[in-house]
């Protein structure tokens, strides 16, 4: 093979390597965080009043961004909530209420990568 066939070769060669690789249209190197979440997680976390004691009782609310469904759980005797299956590749908005206070809402985020998202709400 001639060398000008031999650069021909390569060349092609990178070209369909670089099509068949893993990654966004038209690009040779895919960036490190290509790959969504999949999968499920849980969110959990203890309601807490102004003084940071757990308040029992407390609806605490759980709004798919895509679909806006909601889910809820009434928080334990000592403020804890729990949602199991939890799909990580959507967004979700989090939040509490009990007797007209309302804590501030909390973004469990599709691009955050933990199974298990711990987070406080506090009433105000």
């Amino acid at each position: 093979m001639s060398r000008a066939g031999m650069v021909t070769a390569t060349a092609l060669s990178l070209l369909a390597f670089a099509a068949f690789s893993a990654g966004p249209p038209n690009s040779l190197i895919s960036p490190p965080a290509w790959a969504q979440n999949i999968g499920i997680r849980t969110v959990s976390g203890t309601v807490l009043n102004a003084a940071s004691q757990a308040v029992p009782n407390a609806t605490v609310f759980l709004q798919n961004d895509k679909t806006k469904t909601i889910r809820s759980f009434d928080s334990t005797a000592d403020g804890h909530f729990h949602f199991s299956q939890v799909d990580m590749s959507t967004d979700f908005d989090l939040w509490a209420e009990k007797d007209g206070k309302k804590s501030a809402t909390k973004t469990v985020s599709s691009w955050d990568a933990r199974k298990d998202f711990i987070s406080d709400l506090k009433l105000k």
